[in-house]
């Protein structure tokens, strides 16, 4: 259930220091992590489930293990990949998920611009050089509009969450991962495996994650001709995949190109996770900003 609220290969392009330096990006290292989320409690704690939230988010991913199966994302990749929905900027999209709330998020509870904004306003402090990381911090969440009825109303189980491989077996890092075992993949013989339909190494290119707005964003930059750099893309393709870079599961699918990308996606994490807040940003003020880096990456309309 939605809950609403008021309120091909590229030719990528990255002008930012070369991911080998020690210091990536030159981080000015503004920004602390906090220790407790806007609710007094430690951040994606999914063990306490005396709120009526936390029950909630264990409901989510109770449905998320059972019904996201191998055969249903090839479905969704299929469906989603023709981006036949609508046209309209990366701005618009923004402003669409004023809209969202995501139920499997035990962290916030506010509408998704802000915590857009907050990610990138506190990366763009650490990391003032770095313009390409900014915007992927404003845009990285934007496929979660498939919960709107314009785009199909998709329920939250299949658009939020963190994501996980389908077609190998489902390592034990995974949240709650006490309900696969009422997944029907976990009956299929050819997916029981450590390595499952793939081959060590393959690439996570290559690997059929669980459906979401991670892999819709990342089709409509990539059908839409974005130029930012391939790290951008595989921090918009895989940064709710906590289990391979908060557990360190399922690395041995990974190919040298997806090392590399890691790191950065290491430093996003931390931005995207404790960026969290009820201190919200003067989305009017940081707007111009925001608009000349998405005009510089993206072009002006995009098919959705």
């Amino acid at each position: 259930m939605t809950i609403l609220v008021d309120q091909p290969q590229l030719q990528l392009q990255l002008d930012c220091v070369p991911i080998e330096e020690k210091k990536l990006g030159q981080s000015q290292g503004v920004f602390e992590a906090p220790d407790i989320n806007a609710f007094g409690q430690t951040f994606r704690d999914y063990t306490n489930a005396e709120t009526e939230r936390q029950k909630g988010v264990e409901e989510f991913y109770r449905l998320q293990h059972i019904n996201q199966t191998y055969d249903y994302v090839k479905q969704m990749r299929e469906k989603f990949s023709k981006l036949d929905k609508m046209e309209m900027s990366i701005w618009e999209c923004c402003e669409l998920l004023n809209e969202v709330v995501d139920e499997s998020d035990p962290d916030l509870d506010e509408p998704q611009i802000q915590h857009l904004l907050q990610s990138a306003e506190a990366i763009r402090k650490d990391y003032p050089d770095q313009d390409w990381l900014h915007l992927t911090a404003l845009i990285h969440d934007l496929g979660k509009v498939l919960l709107l009825p314009k785009f199909g109303g998709l329920p939250q189980w299949a658009v939020v969450g963190d994501t996980f491989p389908l077609g190998c077996a489902f390592d034990g890092s995974n949240i709650h991962h006490k309900y696969f075992k009422e997944n029907p993949d976990s009956k299929n013989s050819a997916y029981f495996t450590k390595n499952g339909v793939y081959e060590e190494g393959c690439g996570l290119e290559n690997v059929v994650m669980s459906w979401g707005h991670d892999d819709y964003m990342y089709l409509v930059a990539t059908e839409n001709g974005t130029t930012l750099p391939s790290a951008a893309l595989f921090i918009i393709r895989y940064h709710s995949f906590y289990p391979l870079h908060r557990a360190g599961a399922y690395k041995h699918l990974m190919n040298d190109e997806d090392r590399e990308n890691l790191k950065w996606l290491h430093v996003f994490n931390k931005y995207d996770l404790y960026s969290k807040s009820k201190v919200h940003v003067d989305v009017e003020e940081v707007k111009p900003y925001y608009i000349s880096l998405i005009n510089k990456y993206f072009p002006e309309k995009l098919r959705w």
